[in-house]
């Protein structure tokens, strides 16, 4: 276990920091002046000039990295350029916001998607389930941003129970995460009813009846069981990709999130925020899929950490 452990914590530090250092090269590639957007209208090269000494990017790219590198060790992730504070800072006063989103929208995914792939997988091949079907595959084809506005025109304008955007009530948690569980959900319903069919018609589920053992303890104490890891992936994922931030949604509802924090660090060409929400949104995403895997062994007692039965 502590080998595993240690391996995993390993594999993570290196992915988080291949991560970063990948992001600091390209979004110096990229096209942009950090200067020119800091500068304002019309401004002259002497002040383009001065402002690349003061942010130093005035260095050639190896150098500027080895400063970046030995500020990263020493927990410094640098100045914002557009909030003048420290970027390390300003990332984290959003996570809280991202984290609650997602926490809600992935808490709504699975309370309906389960029991409703279930429904589905009990009545394979029946007129309901392609009905059922057909509404999923229709709720994973619509885009988030054409959700987030038709919940937003009636729910905040047409009948204007519900907040438009922010988050000074809880009220206003309710619109982005229905947005965002709306496309989780037809995601996880659809797998979970495909592993569900899969285990309902497995031989031990076949033996297990014949023996009288009642079709509720079938679906959640055999099949659910045994269907659980790859739900459970699906899950993880989906939180931790929720975790980078859901950029259009955040951007249509005013949410105070990560993803609306990285469309304004790109628009200012702010590099230290950008690196500094891609090393922490990474790191939350790599510590859910390790808290996944250490999961695994739990639900099925074949599993072994690092390697499969």
């Amino acid at each position: 276990m502590l080998r595993y452990l240690a391996r995993r914590v390993g594999q993570s530090v290196l992915t988080v920091f291949l991560t970063v250092s990948t992001v600091f090269v390209l979004i110096r590639m990229a096209p942009g002046d950090p200067a020119a957007a800091m500068a304002g209208p019309n401004p002259s090269t002497e002040d383009l000039n001065r402002i690349r000494e003061q942010l130093g990017l005035t260095e050639s790219l190896p150098a500027q990295y080895w400063i970046f590198i030995k500020d990263l060790l020493g927990g410094d992730l640098g100045t914002s350029y557009a909030f003048r504070a420290p970027a390390l800072d300003v990332v984290l006063d959003r996570v809280p916001y991202t984290v609650t989103l997602a926490i809600s929208a992935i808490a709504v995914t699975t309370v309906l998607a389960v029991p409703l792939g279930v429904w589905m997988a009990r009545r394979a091949d029946t007129k309901r389930e392609l009905g059922a079907s057909i509404m999923t595959i229709a709720g994973q084809s619509m885009p988030d941003f054409w959700i987030g506005v038709m919940l937003l025109t009636m729910f905040a304008v047409v009948v204007p129970v519900l907040p438009a955007s922010g988050f000074t009530t809880w009220g206003g948690l309710v619109l982005p995460t229905v947005t965002v569980a709306t496309l989780q959900l037809a995601l996880i319903s659809r797998l979970v009813r495909r592993e569900m069919a899969a285990a309902l018609a497995s031989p031990y589920v076949t033996v297990a009846r014949s023996r009288g053992v009642s079709e509720r303890a079938l679906t959640w104490r055999y099949a659910m069981r045994n269907s659980a890891i790859p739900v459970l992936t699906a899950l993880g994922t989906r939180f931790a990709a929720l975790l980078n931030g859901v950029v259009v949604v955040e951007v249509v509802f005013g949410w105070p999130g990560v993803g609306s924090l990285v469309v304004r660090a790109l628009e200012t060409r702010d590099y230290p925020l950008i690196q500094a929400t891609v090393l922490v949104t990474a790191s939350l995403a790599i510590l859910v899929q390790l808290l996944i895997d250490l999961c695994y062994p739990l639900l099925d007692p074949r599993v072994r950490l690092g390697k499969a039965a």
